[in-house]
């Protein structure tokens, strides 16, 4: 690494981490989403984000130390399993991977916490309990009624818990279940030119696909920024746990056609295929997700075959600074701005995401030499 990129990632990562640590003084372990105004406000533990706030917590105290992180982010998890165990069990769904992994299964690797261990186990068979296993078999995503049958890409990300669980239980059922449903995505959603799907729909009885939906994204047929770095990332990490090749190369495919697509200035549109693409809302978010992944991709290559996709990592991260970044608004609670929630239903439009910011101070740790996650 260049003395002068070298630099620029230890001040741009400790300022990250100083960030955090302030917020942390008037938040503790809440659960958070989105800004309003340049802050974040707490919502209930159930909301689909509700881990990345303690993982970003728990980021930071690896780094500082600094044990007021560590008893914030052990105070949300607790809070997590009780919205587990109250009437709010039925609002989970195939996001728990996303809000146990970055708290639990993170805490109990750091500090070996038998209670966060059986958290994250709790979890894990949550996940598996959504499995369908017609066809080639499936994580089902959602609960309402009218959600039946729908498979998302989002859900590769959710795939570590259950890995995590099979070899730290030495239970394969864990591992079966995530290998059957990341062999499915990649027959369903990933296209031939990397491109990816937002929304399959299932026939649950036989395990058919039935219809492709643009969920999300702009269109059925176009490709959604975010849904791309879920994809490349999550199958860079179920080669990892699995050694499957055809997971690796769906990584490397995926994340080729993500970064040949990307704007000028680094900083990818909310949708690849959106009419306006030169002038619509960007997503940092995805950005930041797909500088993570690419840096996890980049350590499962050869080190020829990673260097290209360590340096787009680097750029990419360089170029979420420069146009996303608030260090000039020391009033902001976030760490990136001009991310995109959800444009189709108008929600989250060119505010700060959680886990944009999360995945941000995971790829500067990454790439300042972080090897273990909570994934």
């Amino acid at each position: 690494m260049q003395t002068s990129t070298h630099e620029w990632l230890t001040t741009t990562r400790a300022a990250a981490e100083a960030r955090v640590t302030a917020l942390a003084l008037r938040l503790g372990g809440a659960f958070l989403h989105a800004t309003d105004a340049g802050r974040y406000l707490p919502l209930d533990a159930d909301e689909w984000t509700s881990g990345f706030w303690p993982g970003l917590l728990l980021l930071t105290y690896r780094r500082t130390g600094d044990p007021a992180l560590l008893a914030a982010a052990a105070h949300a998890e607790a809070e997590l399993e009780r919205a587990v165990c109250d009437d709010r069990l039925y609002l989970l769904h195939h996001d728990v991977g996303f809000q146990f992994s970055p708290t639990a299964v993170m805490r109990y690797k750091l500090t070996g916490d038998p209670t966060a261990r059986r958290r994250a186990f709790l979890a894990a068979n949550l996940l598996m309990g959504r499995f369908n296993p017609a066809g080639t078999g499936f994580i089902e995503a959602w609960n309402t009624e009218e959600r039946r049958g729908l498979v998302i890409i989002d859900t590769m990300m959710n795939l570590p818990l259950l890995f995590w669980a099979a070899d730290e239980f030495q239970q394969p059922r864990f591992r079966n279940v995530a290998l059957a449903h990341a062999h499915t995505t990649l027959r369903t959603h990933v296209r031939p030119d990397g491109s990816t799907n937002h929304i399959v729909r299932f026939d649950q009885e036989t395990g058919m696909p039935l219809e492709t939906r643009g969920g999300q994204g702009y269109a059925p047929d176009s490709c959604w920024s975010r849904g791309q770095s879920w994809a490349f990332y999550g199958f860079a990490l179920a080669y990892r746990y699995s050694r499957v090749p055809e997971f690796r190369a769906a990584a490397y495919r995926v994340a080729n056609s993500f970064l040949a697509t990307l704007p000028p200035e680094g900083v990818p549109p909310w949708d690849f295929g959106a009419p306006d693409v030169a002038t619509a809302p960007r997503d940092s978010s995805a950005g930041a997700i797909a500088a993570s992944g690419l840096l996890e991709l980049a350590a499962l290559l050869p080190p020829g075959e990673g260097k290209p996709f360590v340096a787009a990592a680097t750029d990419l991260l360089m170029a979420l600074a420069a146009h996303c970044g608030t260090a000039d608004d020391p009033a902001h609670d976030a760490l990136l701005r001009h991310a995109t929630g959800n444009l189709p239903k108008g929600q989250n439009i060119d505010v700060a995401l959680i886990y944009g910011d999360y995945y941000y101070l995971e790829a500067l740790q990454k790439l300042d030499g972080l090897r273990e996650t909570c994934w």
